[in-house]
């Protein structure tokens, strides 16, 4: 037995699975605004006193494209906007990227890790933009709800495979 740190390893005998295996790791690089857009069309009409209680519309999407080997870009997409029956109050449309570099993760683990994980980790700093820009709009800070990102990555899969029952043309 030998010990690391204080506290007792087993070490691994060589020839054996995991002999030679490094951890996984996901790293970020960078993270940026790469689109940021703010629009109270109404103003200054939909900063009045009494304004209706807003009808909030928020959709999100993530895109993923290979920078290397290793390295991955992955762009959070959040577009929404606040409505009234007097009109659009606010619209927001945010693309927050990041640069994500992936180690020793297997090949069927990648795409879930990347379309999952890597949008949890930049989804506080969005949310934290879009707030400001909507305080600094004149209206409340919006905080938007955490995202599930596994149902997201579930509807997404769902989404891209044929129906089970569609007849060939």
């Amino acid at each position: 037995m030998t010990t690391t740190n204080g506290g007792p390893t087993q070490p691994v005998p060589q020839g054996q699975p995991g002999a030679d295996q490094q951890p996984p790791q996901l790293n970020v690089l960078a993270q940026y605004i790469k689109d940021f857009s703010f629009e109270n069309p109404n103003a200054p009409r939909s900063l009045q006193q009494g304004q209706p209680q807003p009808q909030i519309e928020i959709q999100i999407n993530v895109n993923v494209g290979p920078m290397a080997e290793t390295e991955f870009e992955v762009v959070l997409k959040i577009e929404g906007k606040a409505s009234t029956p007097n009109g659009v109050m606010f619209s927001f449309d945010l693309e927050y990227g990041g640069v994500f570099r992936v180690l020793n993760v297997p090949q069927e683990s990648l795409h879930p890790l990347v379309m999952i994980e890597c949008p949890r980790l930049l989804f506080p700093f969005a949310r934290e933009i879009i707030a400001n820009g909507v305080r600094n709009g004149g209206f409340p800070p919006l905080l938007i709800d955490p995202v599930d990102f596994v149902a997201l990555y579930r509807q997404k899969m769902m989404e891209q495979q044929p129906t089970a029952n569609a007849q060939p043309a």
